[in-house]
C-alpha cells in the first residue's frame, strides 16, 4: 500500500511538472510573443507587365473595418450554406519572407486592386494583387528596424484613397503609394517628430479624413495628422502610450469628432485641428487598449481584455457621460459590430479559442445571451449575418438575433493547418472573401 501511495504521488508530481512546463512555456509565448512564421514560404513572384487602370467597385473596403468604420460589408447574394465548403478561388504564401517576420495585417480592396504588407528580415513590404487571381501587381518596400515581439511585421491595415494608399509600419513609418504602380510618393516615421513605439509595436491602423491622414504615434506625439497628399505634419496632440486600437469617426453636430483609444483612456479630438472635446480615463493590463471604439449615434462603446470589461458613453462636443460599465465584455482585440441597438462580440483572450461570443443591449449593457460554439476571435456584418471566424481558421455564420444565438452554416479549417493564432480579421470585398494567416492568403467566392 505504501509503495501504491509512492508511486501515485511521483506521477502526481511528474503531471503537475509537466503542466507547470506547458502553462509556464504557454504564458511565455503569449506575453512575450514568439510566434514564427510555419510552414512553406514561397518565392516572390515576378511584377505582372500588365496593368488595368485603378477601378471603383461596387462593394469595396479600401480600409479597417470598411469605409465607413463599422465593420459592416455592402456584399450582398452570398451563400448561406457552406456545407460543401467554399470556392477557392487563389491562394499565396510568400507574404511573409523569413520565420522571424511574422505580419497581422489584413488586406484593403478597392475595385482592381488588393493591397496587403509583408515583412522579410530587414524591410516592410507592401503587395498590389490582382484580386480575380492573386497575380502580383506591384511590390513596395522600405528597410525598417522592428522588434519580433508577435512578429516584426505591419499590424496596420493600409487605408486606400481613391489613387493612393497609407500603410503604417510597425516601428511607425507611415507611407503614401501611387495605387497604380506602388511608387513611393512621401514616407515619414513618428519617431521624427516624437513618437514612441509601444510594447508590441505600432498596430493603430491609420485613417484618412479629408486632407490628412491620422495616426496613433506616442509619446509626446501621441495623435498624429499628416497632409495626405504632401506628408507634411498638420498637428499633433496630447501625450502619452499609443494604443492599439485604430482612430475613429464620429459626427457632432456641424463637427467631426476623432475617437482615440490610447494605453490609459479614450480621447476625443476635433479632427480639424486637434483641440480636445474630452477624455475618459480607461486603465488596463499591460496598457492594451486594442478594440477600436464602436459608435451608433452619440453612443460609444469601448471594450478590453485581460478581465477590464466594458462601458458605453453617452457623448458630445462638451463631454462624455458613463450610461453603465461591466464586464460582460471584456475583449482582447475583437470589434463588436452594433446591430439595431444590440452589440454583438467575442469576450475573452485572444490565444485561447474558448472565448464567447455574446449578445448585450447597447443602452443599459444587459447579457441578452452567450455561446462557446463559435470559438474565440472576429467578426464582421455581412448581407443580414454576421461572419466569424475562430483563431483556428474555422468560419460561421450566424443570423444577428437578440432573442437567441443562431448559427446558419459553418466552414471548418478554412485555412489549413493553423499552428498558432489566425488573428487577422476575414475581409469580404465585391463578393470575395480574403483570409489571412501569416505567410498566406486565400481567396474564396463568397457570392451565389
Amino acid at each position: 500500500m505504501k509503495r501504491k501511495r509512492l508511486v501515485i504521488a511521483l506521477v502526481s508530481i511528474f503531471v503537475l511538472a509537466v503542466a507547470g512546463i506547458i502553462t509556464s512555456n504557454f504564458v511565455r509565448l503569449a506575453i512575450r510573443g514568439e510566434e514564427g512564421v510555419r510552414g512553406q514560404i514561397g518565392a516572390i513572384p515576378k511584377t505582372t507587365t500588365v496593368r488595368t487602370p485603378v477601378k471603383h467597385g461596387p462593394a469595396d473596403w479600401p480600409c479597417w473595418r470598411g469605409l465607413q468604420g463599422d465593420g459592416k460589408s455592402a456584399v450582398t447574394g452570398i451563400r448561406k450554406d457552406w456545407s460543401g465548403g467554399l470556392k477557392k478561388l487563389w491562394e499565396l504564401d510568400y507574404l511573409c519572407q523569413g520565420r522571424q517576420s511574422v505580419t497581422w495585417s489584413a488586406p484593403a480592396a478597392q475595385g482592381n486592386r488588393l493591397v496587403v504588407p509583408g515583412r522579410d528580415e530587414n524591410k516592410d513590404f507592401v503587395f498590389c494583387l490582382d484580386p480575380n487571381n492573386g497575380e502580383l501587381l506591384w511590390l513596395g518596400s522600405y528597410e525598417a528596424k522592428a522588434g519580433t515581439s508577435h512578429g516584426s511585421g505591419a499590424r496596420a491595415t493600409p487605408y486606400i484613397d481613391n489613387d493612393r494608399v497609407y500603410t503604417f509600419g510597425r516601428s511607425g513609418d507611415l507611407a503614401c503609394w501611387r495605387l497604380d504602380n506602388g511608387e513611393l510618393v512621401w514616407k515619414r516615421n513618428v519617431s521624427e517628430i516624437g513618437g514612441k513605439t509601444p510594447k508590441w509595436g505600432h498596430s493603430s491602423s491609420p485613417l484618412v479624413y479629408d486632407d490628412k491622414v491620422f495616426v496613433q504615434g506616442g509619446g509626446s506625439a501621441l495623435v498624429v495628422a499628416y497632409h495626405k497628399m504632401t506628408g507634411d505634419l498638420e498637428w499633433k496632440a496630447m501625450e502619452g502610450e499609443a494604443g492599439y486600437a485604430a482612430p475613429t469617426l464620429m459626427n457632432m453636430g456641424d463637427k467631426i469628432g476623432l475617437l482615440i483609444f490610447y494605453a490609459t483612456g479614450l480621447a476625443c479630438l476635433d479632427a480639424r485641428d486637434g483641440s480636445a472635446f474630452w477624455s475618459v480615463p480607461w486603465e488596463t493590463d499591460y496598457n492594451v487598449n486594442a478594440t477600436t471604439p464602436a459608435v451608433a449615434g452619440t453612443t460609444v462603446f469601448i471594450t478590453s481584455g485581460y478581465g477590464t470589461g466594458c462601458q458605453a458613453l453617452k457623448v458630445g462636443d462638451t463631454g462624455a457621460d458613463v450610461l453603465w460599465r461591466n464586464k460582460v465584455i471584456a475583449a482582447h482585440h475583437s470589434d463588436p459590430i452594433v446591430i439595431d441597438g444590440f452589440i454583438y462580440g467575442y469576450s475573452g483572450q485572444s490565444n485561447q479559442n474558448k472565448g464567447y461570443f455574446k449578445c448585450v443591449k447597447l443602452d443599459n449593457g444587459q447579457e441578452q445571451w452567450s455561446t462557446r460554439k463559435v470559438g474565440w476571435g472576429t467578426t464582421l456584418y455581412i448581407d443580414g449575418h454576421l461572419l466569424c471566424m475562430d483563431i483556428k481558421g474555422n468560419l460561421f455564420l450566424v443570423k444577428p438575433d437578440p432573442g437567441a444565438f443562431r448559427k446558419v452554416t459553418e466552414f471548418k479549417h478554412a485555412l489549413g493547418k493553423v499552428k498558432h493564432t489566425a488573428w487577422t480579421i476575414p475581409v469580404i470585398a465585391n463578393g470575395k472573401l480574403y483570409l489571412r494567416y501569416m505567410q498566406r492568403l486565400v481567396c474564396y467566392n463568397l457570392v451565389d
